[in-house]
């Protein structure tokens, strides 16, 4: 501001006054300890000698669970705060899953308060090693799960609400004229409930997929998840991530049922094959690892659960050269290659049994190679079940898959997933199961990178 003739006005004391206030005020606000931050933070921490002895923990989680820091400190180990179940997992996955790779993120656990109560938390751990690589110490987050336990019942309470409200509206369309108006609404608050659950389900089903496929040095890679009913979670899966600088694994599969438990299932099957590639890529190996960990998890259960799965590893031969493959089914539809030279062949591989339903499991590994021009199917028994034929009585099945393959073939990735896409909307209402596609080629015309798309 300026007075008349251009000389400026003086400054208002008063606003010096109220900015050294604020500064002050915000200064003190940064006075806190980095000790008072750890023990006050808004999650639990804690930290553990390599055999689980609690060393440190925060305030934030004593209160959480009404115990006394001198009672846990020293005395007692992680698996202590857990219940019988969350100690159980932590003893035959948890630990052993972190000595393996060092970290864990986002595990779900249950704790044991002083009061005999249950918490529901999500863990994430990490082990600090020395100079020489040798593990020192565990350093493990906490976060309160309560509200997504809530939440996770929440869609379940609505579902069955749906499903209650559509049976009253089915029988008030029976009754008479007077009561059809009240019907309607049922119906339409019902259908209303049915649009929210499926969206909260198709967001749940989005994050148990990869958001996109990584791109692929000098292959093409694309995928399709087709989603046979929005109001359930299915149980297909698929994954393409590198395990060093040559190699690249993948795999699709599909877990037993659908809904919650199937999302569980699945989330579970897709970590520990990613961990069991990362500590061994052999594609046997990789699925005899998760045979061993979901037995364990579900095998001795009233409810138990299994899945099957092609795992592969696949070595790009650079500009030029054939990529090899060398591939392991559980219990899973045979891989399908689209040659170049227009022929279309399965990728046997006998003597795979379901994963997770015996203790030890049969498994057997097929090679192959890519040369230019070829391309690798990967599909779940959507496809191949898809009931066709006028009554829908009738099964597609592999040799109508096949024939359909040959006829297509040659063809790239993409090319081939569109086809594909195609033909699973032909199938219409007959199209009742999940399905995952995932395919893999290397371009005729060879090129240093090619990047991988996801088919809309």
């Amino acid at each position: 501001m300026c007075r008349a003739g251009g000389a400026p006005e003086p400054a208002d004391p008063g606003d010096e006054t109220d900015g050294a206030r604020m500064d002050a005020a915000f200064t003190s606000l940064l006075e806190d300890s980095a000790e008072d931050l750890y023990d006050s933070a808004p999650c639990g921490y804690l930290s553990t000698m390599m055999d689980g002895t609690i060393a440190k923990v925060n305030a934030t989680l004593l209160d959480w669970l009404g115990l006394e820091r001198d009672a846990v400190v020293g005395r007692k180990r992680f698996a202590d705060l857990l219940t019988v179940g969350g100690r159980l997992y932590h003893e035959t996955h948890f630990a052993p899953l972190l000595r393996m790779q060092g970290d864990l993120r986002g595990i779900a656990l249950e704790m044991r308060t002083a009061g005999g109560g249950r918490l529901p938390v999500l863990v994430s751990s990490v082990v600090k090693y020395g100079s020489e690589r040798e593990p020192l110490l565990i350093r493990t987050t906490v976060f309160d799960a309560a509200d997504r336990r809530a939440y996770e019942e929440e869609l379940l309470r609505r579902r069955r609400d749906a499903e209650q409200a559509r049976t009253e509206a089915e029988r008030a369309r029976a009754e008479a004229e007077r009561a059809r108006a009240e019907a309607e609404e049922a119906r339409r608050q019902a259908e209303a409930d049915r649009e929210r659950l499926a969206d909260a389900l198709a967001v749940l089903q989005r994050s148990l997929l990869p958001d996109t496929l990584p791109e692929l040095p000098g292959m093409e890679a694309a995928v399709y998840y087709h989603t046979a009913s929005p109001d359930q979670l299915g149980g297909d899966f698929y994954d393409l991530f590198p395990v060093d600088e040559h190699r690249w694994a993948f795999f699709l599969g599909d877990v037993c049922g659908k809904g919650p438990q199937a999302a569980s299932l699945t989330s579970l099957t897709r970590y520990t094959l990613r961990a069991a590639a990362h500590h061994d890529p052999e594609p046997a190996a990789a699925l005899t690892t998760l045979n061993t960990v979901l037995h364990e998890r579900y095998g001795r259960s009233e409810d138990p659960r299994y899945c099957t799965v092609v795992f592969g590893i696949l070595e790009p031969g650079g500009d030029g050269g054939p990529t090899k493959i060398r591939i392991a089914s559980g219990g899973h539809p045979p891989a399908l290659v689209l040659r170049a030279d227009g022929r279309a062949e399965f990728l046997p591989t006998p003597g795979g049994l379901l994963i997770g339903v015996l203790p030890s499991a049969l498994i057997s590994t097929a090679e192959a190679v890519l040369a230019p021009g070829d391309t690798l199917l990967l599909y779940t028994d959507g496809l191949t079940e898809a009931r066709t034929g006028p009554t829908r009585e009738s099964l597609y099945g592999e040799d109508a898959l096949h024939a359909f393959a040959t006829a297509l073939a040659p063809a790239a990735p993409q090319e081939t997933i569109t086809a594909l896409n195609r033909l699973l909307d032909g199938f219409g209402d007959g199209l009742d199961d999940d399905t995952a596609l995932l395919a893999l080629g290397v371009p005729a015309t060879r090129s240093h990178s090619c990047p991988a798309t996801d088919s809309p």
